[in-house]
């Protein structure tokens, strides 16, 4: 395992005017939103109604669907709407919202169309060793998310941030989102959290996929929804920049990643407490 090297991140900020949200500066944020684009109305619902949360509970939100799902169980599995149709929707849905947002790629020709569009590029865990996607990511011009791959000990994500340092980003979040463990199954280490910061890059705990079954639905993968709120709070706990959650209004009907997505209507709730938390883990003693 490093030491130590670099200390506490440079703040930066995503998204431009009024909803943009500043990272790495002592406020917690959220990135939310249903796991794939299923259609346009289903965004603009959803990205409204994050919105509305945003405001009500004082929480940051960077809104997060996905145009293509290119990493599915099984080919039969909905992958979304494709590049074309889907940067369209996510445009009309920031424009409508006003909240930053963010999609994943999965090939370097998807970035520059795509950063054309959105306000931060996201990694998938899977691909997070994929030395042109990575540096193709940071030489965008966008902040850029990358996720912990699930394969990988937190320290060596510190190889990866210096693939996109090189080609130029400065803007990086790294997002931690469970680690393989046996056949089916992830764990979280929270260590990880402060490793990860220890590189001098915002953190955001994933407490979505981190209670993801992968492959466990036989063609599909499984979830266990109940434990995100458990997650989320010792994530909180311990000290995160951000959380990301996938919701869905009705999760048990979501096309994409639907038992492992928190319900919309307890969104707000779960936000309220989080950040009673975070108040209590900066208070100063006595």
């Amino acid at each position: 395992m490093p030491t130590p090297s670099t200390g506490a991140p440079a703040p930066f900020r995503i998204g431009s005017g009024a909803r943009s949200v500043e990272v790495g500066a002592g406020r917690l944020f959220l990135i939310a939103g249903p796991c794939v684009i299923e259609s346009r109305d289903s965004v603009m619902r959803h990205s409204a109604a994050l919105a509305r949360i945003s405001d009500d509970v004082g929480m940051p939100i960077v809104f997060k669907a996905s145009f293509d799902k290119a990493n599915r169980t099984s080919f039969s599995s909905f992958r979304g709407v494709g590049m074309d149709e889907g940067l369209k929707i996510l445009s009309e849905a920031r424009s409508a919202t006003g909240l930053p947002v963010l999609t994943d790629v999965h090939e370097v020709a998807q970035v520059a169309p795509t950063a054309g569009v959105v306000d931060i590029l996201q990694i998938p865990a899977l691909l997070c060793r994929q030395t042109d996607l990575v540096q193709a990511c940071a030489a965008s011009g966008k902040p850029v998310n990358i996720k912990k791959g699930q394969f990988l000990a937190p320290w060596d994500m510190k190889n990866v941030l210096a693939k996109a340092r090189e080609a130029g980003g400065h803007e990086i979040l790294l997002t931690e989102r469970g680690a393989s463990f046996g056949y089916g199954n992830l764990v979280s280490d929270f260590r990880s959290l402060e490793i990860m910061r220890d590189f001098g890059v915002p953190v955001v705990f994933d407490a979505t996929h981190s209670v993801q079954l992968p492959g466990a639905g036989g063609d599909k993968s499984a979830g266990e929804r109940r434990f995100i709120p458990t997650l989320a709070r010792a994530a909180v706990a311990v000290g995160t920049d951000g959380l990301f959650m996938e919701v869905h209004e009705n999760p048990d009907k979501a096309l994409s990643d639907g038992p492992n997505s928190l319900h919309l209507s307890d969104l707000a709730d779960l936000l309220r407490r989080l950040l009673a938390i975070d108040a209590a883990r900066t208070a100063p003693l006595g």
